[in-house]
């Protein structure tokens, strides 16, 4: 049962005739009062690997999230030699809370809705729920929870688990075996490098689909995505740090560049010694994102077909819009004194008052409209020439627009990122489906010169569009799953304030024939507005 208003969706599953089961709020149903509860059901369709689950209302991704791991059928190998063990580490962030959790991240969103301005950055960075030692509240040795006054939240978990030397989450490794982590972002607006000091990654799956290993030192991992890595203990016997920081494409914002620290602790190690320090990446390099991006590769062949149905174009940034308050210093905290938005195609889309599905699936006018523009309502150099004259064309349109499909449509969508206000990597992910990512690039989007990968694109459900450049990604039927399946699919970043300010949209796809083809009807406990 839920304590306040929350749904919860099943980030990467795809939701084949289970549309009523995908979770975000007013897009597939209304928020679980609380009190009440909602048993969703869908069908892991030959799926396997990493996902994860979350809130999807307001903020509350940020503390309401677990891992899903599919196990390959009984019998079934892993195409990877065999690890000696596995380990879910789950990325998240944190910031004072001097309230409840849940309250608290409903009213973190209010409050920067109503300032007009940006988001406070993160407190601390989190491993497993543990920050690791470098924070002031993190405890190096038997320090009193007293001490643990950096921030408020670290302070409610001192009290709760005594939080001294624990605070450090730990992964006990024997020297020779090989480990598989399943990484999983559930950080709220930061995308994060991941590093063991002296190991190398090889990963094998990325949004749970098997990937062509591929061995880096460093990645970087985007809020919504999940990636799996084998790592050797082929060190000689000692602590290693693994560490998260900040990867931060987008200029002039603040953030917190102090990373969390888990350790990878062999067996025999001393505890008195120091743990050896992970080395990662500035914070802006886009070359080592860039590089990984491009390593990714389906581990089979795909060959996916040349031919394609719908040929799509969607800018994806932020906006600034015109300050109507009367109260300007206080109600329109963004760049010259405007209100930050974001949006894509221009269009900052506002969630209705009941779930679109339910719109949908009753025929209610009035609550959506179809017109989600397929291609830029302006042409112009999107990355170097874009508007950027506040408020006077930095301005997006507002509005409920969906664009409909065809069942079974094989679309092409090209994401553009945008340098309104300024470019940075936006992490887009797709409700319901994977999609394959079959190219990228800096710069302007060029059909001429643009080369795409049919022969093995990865399979994901989240992608980082590149700062200051684009990705064509696909829609296609896919060997284990899926047409272009019937329901209401929501599109976002999965910055949690760009979604607030409205980078998002939704697609409509329209029955096909016959029962396996057509929307089934509501669950009879589908929660009420």
């Amino acid at each position: 049962m839920a304590s306040s208003p929350s749904v919860h969706c099943r980030h990467g599953v795809r939701q084949r005739l289970s549309c009523w089961a995908d979770g975000p709020s007013y897009i597939t149903q209304c928020p679980i009062q609380a009190g009440q509860s909602f048993t969703y059901e869908f069908t892991l369709f030959q799926q396997k690997g990493t996902l994860f689950w979350h809130a999807h209302i307001s903020w509350l991704r940020a503390t309401v999230n677990g891992a899903i791991v599919i196990y390959p059928k009984t019998g079934v190998p892993y195409p990877f030699p065999y690890p000696y063990e596995e380990h879910v580490l789950i990325f998240g962030n944190v910031v004072s809370l001097p309230m409840s959790l849940e309250e608290r991240w409903f009213e973190l969103e209010n409050e920067v809705v109503a300032s007009g301005g940006s988001p406070p950055p993160a407190e601390a960075y989190l491993i497993n729920s543990h920050p690791g030692p470098r924070y002031n509240c993190s405890a190096t040795g038997s320090l009193p929870c007293s001490r643990c006054y950096h921030c408020f939240w670290l302070m409610i978990l001192c009290h709760t688990t005594g939080f001294l030397s624990p605070d450090v989450y730990k992964i006990d490794v024997v020297p020779g075996k090989t480990y598989l982590l399943r990484l999983i972002s559930a950080s709220l607006n930061m995308e994060h490098f991941f590093a063991i000091a002296g190991h190398k990654l090889t990963i094998v799956e990325a949004d749970a689909e098997y990937t062509k290993p591929f061995t880096v030192g460093r990645l970087m991992i985007t809020p919504g995505q999940t990636i799996s890595v084998l790592v050797k203990a082929d060190q000689p016997i000692d602590r290693y740090d693994m560490a998260v920081g900040p990867y931060m494409s987008a200029q002039n914002v603040t953030f917190q560049n102090i990373s969390a620290i888990a350790h990878f602790q062999y067996t025999g190690a001393t505890l008195d010694d120091l743990s050896l320090p992970a080395q990662l990446p500035v914070y802006n390099d886009n070359l080592v994102v860039n590089t990984n991006l491009h390593m990714l590769r389906s581990l089979n062949a795909t060959n996916l077909p040349s031919e394609i149905d719908a040929n799509l174009f969607f800018t994806v940034g932020l906006n600034v819009d015109e300050c109507h308050s009367s109260n300007p210093n206080k109600s329109c905290k963004g760049p010259s004194g405007g209100v930050f938005a974001a949006s894509m195609n221009n269009v900052s889309f506002v969630k209705p008052n009941i779930s679109l599905l339910q719109a949908y699936y009753n025929n209610i006018n009035g609550l959506y409209t179809d017109d989600f523009p397929g291609v830029p309502l302006k042409t112009y150099d999107f990355v170097n020439g874009a508007p950027n004259n506040i408020p006077n064309n930095t301005q997006s349109l507002i509005g409920t627009k969906v664009k409909v499909l065809e069942y079974g449509s094989r679309v092409q969508l090209i994401l553009q990122n945008t340098g309104t206000v300024t470019t940075e990597n936006h992490p887009i992910h797709l409700h319901g489906y994977n999609f394959y990512v079959v190219g990228y690039g800096t710069g302007n989007y060029n059909p001429m010169s643009a080369k795409l990968n049919l022969a093995d694109p990865p399979y994901m459900n989240t992608i980082g569009v590149p700062v200051g450049g684009w990705a064509a990604i696909r829609l296609l039927e896919h060997a284990s799953c899926c047409t272009l399946h019937t329901g209401v699919w929501f599109m976002h970043c999965h910055f949690d304030v760009h979604l607030t300010w409205g980078l998002s949209m939704a697609f409509i796809v329209k029955n096909g024939e016959g029962p396996l083809e057509t929307l089934p009807h509501p669950p009879a406990d589908l929660p009420k507005c």
